[in-house]
């Protein structure tokens, strides 16, 4: 009885074993920033918050590219929550003063904030938890005591109270402001870069170095630090973003920046008494700053995920 049954048999020839296995040995492998940056080019993600921040750095710099209304000295009252007009495309505030023009002015001082209490917190951050990490002993246990009272104390109630010291109280500016958040937001970042540093102190390139005859704080500032920094960037980036909201809410609260800086937190605490006749006044303030805090948060959501090990593997 003769079998109708075909059979198929794969091509085997199509695909050489040596073809699969082969390494090009000529390319360098990529380093871990190297890897990284390839992957955040590929990302819409990190494209569009890349953009939103590069608008946003360049309005800080050089308003007068966006607007020609000085905000401070053009203020009438007669003008006092009047609508868009021509040359004021979103009308004009309580005391008469260009709606548009302060949002864009404003944009220095809030990003201005932002970035300098990120560099103060990355330098205080940063020293005191590889020094913790790196040495341990009675010096990780001093800091790490000292970090936990900073952490048991909200942030808005220890900014609150150092505002209101005599010092802080008579100097408020925007190094006032950089002051306190980088004296109450520092033990986040100590903890973080602890413990990058505790994962890399005994790694093979960290002891042939000290075996080399590099001191130990050679060994922690050329080898261990620089390969515990992925945590701390991504960390710096989503807090940017929360210290520009810091600022603002201090300065909503009326012990953040004078009133003579024109930020978004102040135009936002001034526009409350137009709440419900012109709500216009808060949105503009309320949506600049959004946009900024969303563009940093997707920014460090996209560095996290370019530097985390695990999907460097996948």
């Amino acid at each position: 009885m003769t079998s109708n049954t075909e059979h198929f048999v794969a091509p085997i020839d199509e695909t050489p074993l040596q073809a699969t296995d082969t390494v090009k040995l000529e390319q360098a492998p990529l380093s871990l920033w190297a890897d990284a940056w390839r992957k955040l080019r590929r990302r819409p993600l990190f494209i569009i918050s890349a953009l939103l921040i590069l608008l946003l750095t360049t309005v800080a710099l050089f308003p007068g590219l966006f607007t020609s209304v000085a905000p401070d000295n053009d203020c009438q009252l007669a003008n006092s929550e009047a609508g868009p007009t021509s040359g004021h495309p979103l009308g004009f505030t309580l005391q008469g003063c260009d709606v548009y023009s302060r949002v864009i002015h404003g944009t220095q001082a809030s990003l201005s904030v932002g970035v300098l209490s990120v560099l103060c917190v990355i330098v205080i951050g940063v020293t005191l938890g590889a020094l913790a990490g790196y040495y341990g002993g009675w010096l990780d246990a001093v800091l790490a005591r000292l970090g936990d009272i900073f952490f048991a104390l909200p942030i808005i109630l220890g900014a609150l109270v150092i505002t209101q010291l005599p010092f802080f109280r008579e100097n408020r500016g925007v190094w006032t402001v950089v002051i306190t958040i980088s004296m109450l937001a520092w033990p986040q970042m100590a903890r973080i870069t602890r413990g990058a540093v505790l994962e890399v102190r005994n790694a093979d390139f960290v002891t042939a170095a000290r075996s080399l005859g590099v001191s130990n704080f050679g060994a922690l500032l050329k080898h261990a630090l620089p390969n515990a920094l992925a945590p701390v960037i991504v960390l710096a980036t989503l807090e940017l973003g929360v210290f520009i909201v810091l600022e603002a809410t201090l300065s909503f609260l009326g012990v953040g920046l004078p009133l003579s800086v024109m930020s978004w937190g102040n135009d936002i605490s001034a526009a409350n008494a137009s709440i419900r006749t012109n709500p216009g006044i808060l949105l503009y303030p309320a949506a600049a700053l959004s946009i900024t805090v969303l563009s940093f948060i997707m920014l460090g959501d996209a560095v996290r995920d370019a530097l985390d090990p695990k999907s460097r593997q996948r």
